[in-house]
C-alpha cells in the first residue's frame, strides 16, 4: 500500500511540473507572437502600400496601372511612379508611393488636393499642370491643350477637356474649353489617354491608336451613358477604365457597345481605396 502511495504520489508530481511548463510555454509564445506582429505593423506603416493593380507590357517594359478612385490614377514604369489627380478621399497617401511626376488636368478640389499632394511631392518632384493649377501652386510646368513635352521618354500631350452641353446655375460650363487639360501618355508605342473631366468633345476623333483609355461618367459634371457610349465610339481604345464616376450599369453601357461593334475590354475599378 506504502509502494503504491508513493506512485501515485510520483505521478501527480510529474503531471503538475508538465502543466506548469507548458502554461509558461504558451505565454512565452504568445509573448513573441505580439512582438512580430507589432514589428509587421511596424513596417508596413514604414513601407508604401501595396495596392491592385493591372499590368501592360509596353516597349518602355512593364506598366503598372493603379486606379486609386475617381479620378486619382497612378503609373508605375522603369522604376518611376506618376501620380494622376491626387485626392484624399480616395486613398491614403501617406502610406503610397513619392512621386516622380504629378499631372494635374485641373483646378477643382477633387482633381487638385494640396494636402494629398504635400503628401507625395518630392524636393525634385515633377510637375506637369493647367494654368490654373499653376497659378496655385506657383510653380509647376504649364502644359495647354495642344502642348507637348517629355518625361523620362514618355511622350505627353495636353489635349482638350471640356463641356459641350452641361452648365452650372449660373449658365457657365462646369468645364470651360481651354481651362484644363487631358493627358496622352506614349510609352514606347502604346498611348494612354486620361480624358479628365470632359464630355464626349469632337476633338476625341482625332486621337489614334489609343491602347488604354479613362473616360469619365457622372453627370451633370461629366458624361451621360450615351455621351460615355459615344465617346468610346470616338476614342476606340483597347482597354478601356470608367473612372469618375458613382455607379455605373457596366450591363446598359456593355450592351450599347456591344451593339455598335465596339471590342474595347471595360474594366470597372472600385471608386474608392480607403
Amino acid at each position: 500500500m506504502r509502494d503504491l502511495i508513493m506512485l501515485l504520489g510520483a505521478v501527480a508530481i510529474f503531471s503538475c511540473g508538465t502543466a506548469c511548463n507548458s502554461g509558461k510555454k504558451v505565454e512565452d509564445t504568445s509573448n513573441v507572437s505580439e512582438n512580430n506582429t507589432n514589428m509587421e505593423e511596424t513596417q508596413s506603416q514604414s513601407q508604401p502600400q501595396s495596392l491592385p493593380s493591372d499590368s501592360y507590357l509596353t516597349k518602355m517594359g512593364e506598366l503598372n496601372v493603379t486606379v486609386l478612385g475617381h479620378a486619382s490614377l497612378i503609373f508605375t514604369i522603369n522604376g518611376k511612379v506618376i501620380h494622376v489627380d491626387p485626392y484624399s478621399k480616395v486613398a491614403d497617401y501617406s502610406k503610397l508611393p513619392k512621386a516622380d511626376l504629378i499631372l494635374l488636368t485641373h483646378e477643382h478640389s477633387d482633381h487638385f488636393d494640396i494636402n494629398a499632394i504635400e503628401q507625395i511631392k518630392k524636393a525634385n518632384t515633377r510637375f506637369i499642370v493647367s494654368k490654373v493649377c499653376a497659378d496655385s501652386l506657383t510653380y509647376g510646368e504649364v502644359l495647354n491643350n495642344g502642348d507637348k513635352t517629355v518625361f523620362e521618354g514618355i511622350d505627353i500631350q495636353a489635349v482638350p477637356a471640356y463641356n459641350i452641353v452641361s452648365k452650372n446655375s449660373d449658365g457657365e460650363f462646369y468645364h470651360p474649353k481651354g481651362r484644363g487639360n487631358g493627358y496622352v501618355l506614349t510609352f514606347g508605342s502604346e498611348k494612354v489617354y486620361v480624358a479628365g473631366d470632359t464630355e464626349n468633345i469632337p476633338e476625341m476623333k482625332q486621337l489614334k491608336d489609343i491602347y488604354i483609355a479613362f473616360l469619365p461618367k457622372n453627370t451633370p459634371y461629366t458624361m451621360t451613358d450615351e455621351m460615355f457610349v459615344d465617346a468610346v465610339q470616338k476614342v476606340s481604345p483597347i482597354y478601356l477604365y470608367p473612372y469618375h464616376f458613382s455607379d455605373f450599369n457596366d450591363k446598359k453601357i456593355l450592351k450599347a457597345l456591344e451593339k455598335e461593334n465596339n471590342k474595347a475590354k471595360v474594366l470597372v475599378r472600385s471608386m474608392s481605396n480607403l
